[in-house]
Parts: structure tokens; C-alpha cells; sequence
């Protein structure tokens, strides 16, 4: 893949999005913020165009790419089914972070969806993105702007650190508001079935098309089966160092336990001494009480949407500290618990120190 001169636009910047909207209509690659986390964006319906995103991202072939759209009335251009749920559910939260998914119609490429026969649609809220659908006519696939299995991009800074040379534009929206990809919910079976959790939760969902589902693959993934949704399958969100989730199993408080910290302070001093670069990742009640040179605060823990705007750019900091070891409290309380655990977990590889 040869070297692009990319170019980065301040989103209030005309120049910038009419740059990007060409881009894009010549079947070349923008990454532009959403209100979830900075997409990295082509023609949708182009198959030369979604393998371009493949090869920027190094991303399997067969995880299937989300379509963006400004208008509901694109759902019909795309999905050869639409049933009520799914009318029920963009009505209640479109535009925002949801994405749904669809039987697609033939218009949708086989590049896009993986190869499945499906196609996952969002409509994100933040103003950037809909200008730039609206503007350049097109549908607009977009996973996260970053290399594949590191932590998703929040600023523009993340994205350039990815994605300089490889893509034609970056359009600067400043640091995004929610931090975490959207909620992922499948439309085709007889109950809605949640592939991806995020911001927009299971009760929330449920009250508006009453029982809602976990895939169960979300609870212990199988890598034998092709990913159904982004971010199913492979190892996502990782740091360089190792990463370990320290937990109390017995735990029913909000606040971490005596014993996790302390177990944390044990091995971190362990690891230090050693000679490793070692960081906690803590909520701010917890930062005080450990010891570790590195102390990351990941905001209020009673507060899920405060750990969730700060956690990639938490994983990314630590690269740039050169961190070799990170122990991290367990964010699994409140309505945004179980969507900060999936992605910690997957940041973690699943490695989990329970006491």
C-alpha cells in the first residue's frame, strides 16, 4: 500500500469537509468523529473502496463494516427486510449511538458486510458525520479509525498516531462525547438480540420493543465462528502492555473492594520491582490509595458514562508511557457496566485476577 499525504481539517473548516467529500467520492478513506468514537470512512457500496479499509485498518476480511446513514429512509434502500422492531428503534433512537442489523439487499457489497448476508446500519448525531454523508451522497462504511486490536481512537491525535499515510483526510472534531462504539442489535431472529453492548443499554432497548436478548457469544466467544458484528470475534482495544482486571468475585458495592486494591498494590510494587514500567487504571475515589508511579484515573466508577469517554484514551496513554504491565480495577457496575467490561475485557485478552 503506497504512502498518502494525509491531511488533517479542523471540523469548522468548509475546506476541510469539501476536501474529505471528494475523497470520498473518488473511493478514498476519511476519518471523521461521531459522537461513539473518530470512523474511518469510504463508499459504502463500492467493494474496491471497503477493501481499502481492510488493508489502512489491517483488519480481517471477514468483520463486517457498519453502514452510515444521514436519512431513514436509506434503511429501505439497504435492507431487503425492515420489520416494526427496527422501525420502533430508530424512531426512539436515531440519530445516536445504535446500530442495527438487517437482511441487506444486493446494492450492499459482499466487501461491506464480510460476507454475510446481512448489513449493520447506524445514523450517528454528531454533526460532522451527517454533514458529510448528506454532502458527499453516499453511504458511508465506517469501523473505528484505528490500526486493528488497538485502543479505538477519541481525538483526532488517536487517529493520526493509526492512520498518517494511509488515508486521504482526517477531519478534527476535537475529543467525542460518549468514548465507546455504538450498541450492535440484531433484527433478524424473532427476539432483538444484542451483539455489541454500548450507550444505549438492554433496558433501554426493552423499553421499546419489549424483550431483548445477549448473544451468547458475547459471554464466551467462540473464534471458530465468523463474526456476526464488529468487534465479536478478535481481540480489540489493546494496549502494549499486558493488561490484567483485578475483581473481587464477592462483590455487591459500587466501590472496589480493600482487598482488590491491595492486591493490586502487591503486584504492582512486585512488577516495579523487578524493573518493569507498571500503571494502575483506577477510579478516582481509588487513585489515592495505591502506590504505583503510574496512576491512570478513569473517572467517577457510580458514573459509567465518565469511564467511558476516558478509557481508550487511558489504554492509549499508556503506550505512550512505554507501560510494560497495567492492572485495572473492575468497571462493572451501573447501566454502562457490562458495555466498559466488554471492552476491557477484550483489552485484557480475558485475563482476570479474581480474589
Amino acid at each position: 500500500m503506497s504512502e498518502l499525504n494525509t491531511k488533517i481539517y479542523k471540523q469548522d473548516d468548509d475546506s476541510g469537509i469539501a476536501k474529505a467529500v471528494k475523497a470520498l467520492q473518488s473511493d478514498g478513506l476519511v476519518a471523521f468523529p461521531t459522537e461513539t468514537v473518530y470512523g474511518l470512512g469510504a463508499n459504502a457500496l463500492k467493494e474496491d473502496a471497503a477493501a481499502k479499509i481492510y488493508a489502512a485498518k489491517g483488519r480481517p476480511s471477514d468483520n463486517p463494516l457498519i453502514v452510515h446513514i444521514a436519512d431513514t429512509k436509506a434503511v429501505y434502500d439497504l435492507a431487503s427486510e425492515v420489520p416494526e422492531t427496527a422501525t420502533m428503534l430508530m424512531e426512539a433512537f436515531w440519530p445516536g449511538p445504535l446500530t442495527i442489523i438487517l437482511p441487506k439487499k444486493n446494492i450492499v457489497p459482499d466487501g461491506t458486510t464480510g460476507g454475510l448476508k446481512t448489513v449493520a446500519i447506524r445514523m450517528p448525531s454528531h454533526p460532522v458525520a451527517l454533514s458529510l454523508i448528506k454532502e458527499s451522497g453516499l453511504y458511508i462504511a465506517a469501523p473505528s479509525a484505528n490500526t486493528s486490536g488497538r485502543p479505538s481512537p477519541t481525538e483526532a491525535s488517536h487517529v493520526a498516531e493509526d492512520m498518517m499515510g494511509k488515508i486521504d483526510v482526517i477531519l478534527d472534531g476535537g475529543a467525542v462525547g460518549i468514548g465507546i462504539e455504538s450498541t450492535i442489535v440484531d433484527l433478524t431472529g424473532d427476539i432483538p438480540t444484542i451483539l455489541r453492548p454500548g450507550f444505549i443499554t438492554k433496558s433501554m432497548l426493552e423499553k421499546i420493543v419489549g424483550p431483548v436478548k445477549i448473544d451468547p457469544a458475547l459471554i464466551n466467544p467462540d473464534p471458530s465462528l465468523r463474526p456476526k458484528a464488529p468487534g465479536m470475534k478478535y481481540t480489540h482495544y489493546a494496549p502494549k502492555g499486558e493488561l490484567t482486571i483485578v475483581e473481587d468475585k464477592n462483590q455487591t458495592k459500587a466501590t472496589t473492594s480493600d482487598k482488590v486494591i491491595s492486591l493490586i498494590n502487591q503486584l504492582t510494587s512486585e512488577k516495579e520491582a523487578e524493573g518493569y514500567k507498571v500503571a494502575v487504571i483506577a477510579s478516582e475515589d481509588n487513585a489515592p490509595l495505591y502506590t504505583c508511579n503510574h496512576i491512570l484515573i478513569a473517572g467517577d466508577s457510580s458514573k459509567g458514562e465518565t469511564v467511558a469517554a476516558k478509557l481508550y484514551a487511558i489504554l492509549r496513554k499508556c503506550d505512550s508511557l512505554e507501560v510494560e504491565y497495567i492492572y485495572s480495577e473492575a468497571f462493572n457496575k451501573g447501566e454502562l457496566g457490562s458495555a466498559i467490561m466488554n471492552r476491557l475485557l477484550k483489552a485484557a485478552g480475558q485475563r482476570v485476577i479474581q480474589v
